[in-house]
């Protein structure tokens, strides 16, 4: 294991780490993302095997005391070059304002995506990284074989939506910068269309090839994909003594429209 003490922000390494950090063009120019924490490393080490063939290229740490995970993760590391950076430097790679304690730099996976997928989820430009990763985790849970994101989506290997998915980008196939119109005019099933307005949800047979489109969080679906997909569908909302609510979170929507089909399917 090679280990380097880096304490200038001129240092090269500490500015292609900062660029991993902040420019998804140069992840995606690189095919390289930064891991925050222990569980998000591991799960990655978990997914993609031991940490020579796993694309784990470098492990960093800040000055100081770690956390007994981190510690121990890196004592586990002992192949993978390390470089330990000042407290303030370290924190500027990172997307929270705790540190973790450890960070690693890794290959971004390439999972296959299958040809005739029963279950699908197309986004359509959202635009928080946090809501996205949490998202991908609600599709993982439920099933989904792919997810199709279109070009105006948030990066998915940003540190926050990395954080938010939980090890999600690891096990879910992924297709960043789709079409979505031809996604879906090229998909072997129903494609339901989240909107306002629509059939309930609650009325349909999601036993059978499905796709759920999910649009912007305060915009919604562009009328040419409501247009491209086979129906409409609303989730029906309960009409209280203080009125009814207008809608659902577009992250509240998928995990309810995604759990549902999965209930469907487990039903039959």
């Amino acid at each position: 294991m090679s280990f380097k003490h880096i304490i200038s922000r001129d240092n090269p390494v500490f500015k292609q780490l900062k660029k991993f950090a902040d420019n998804a063009r140069e992840r995606r120019s690189e095919g390289k993302t930064l891991l925050d924490g222990v569980h998000l490393i591991e799960s990655y080490i978990t997914a993609f095997g031991a940490p020579d063939v796993a694309g784990l290229e470098l492990i960093i740490i800040p000055e100081g005391k770690s956390s007994v995970e981190a510690t121990g993760l890196i004592q586990a590391l002992v192949d993978v070059s390390t470089v330990m950076l000042p407290t303030l430097m370290f924190a500027e790679l990172t997307p929270v304002a705790s540190a973790t304690g450890i960070l690693a730099l890794v290959k971004i996976p390439q999972l296959p995506v299958p040809e005739n997928p029963a279950f699908a989820l197309m986004l359509e430009d959202i635009q928080d990284p946090g809501n996205l990763g949490s998202m991908l985790r609600t599709a993982a849970a439920s099933g989904v074989e792919v997810v199709y994101l279109s070009t105006s989506c948030t990066d998915t290997w940003s540190p926050k939506a990395l954080r938010g998915g939980q090890g999600a980008q690891f096990v879910l196939p992924i297709v960043e910068r789709a079409d979505l119109i031809f996604e879906l005019q090229n998909f072997q099933g129903c494609s339901y269309a989240t909107t306002m307005q629509g059939e309930s949800l609650y009325a349909q047979d999601l036993s059978k090839p499905t796709a759920f489109v999910i649009g912007n969080e305060g915009s919604g679906l562009r009328s040419q994909t409501i247009a491209a997909s086979t129906k409409s569908i609303t989730i029906p909302m309960a009409n209280t003594s203080l009125g009814s609510v207008e809608s659902l979170n577009a992250g509240a929507a998928a995990a309810v429209c995604l759990f549902e089909r999965k209930r469907q399917v487990a039903l039959n």
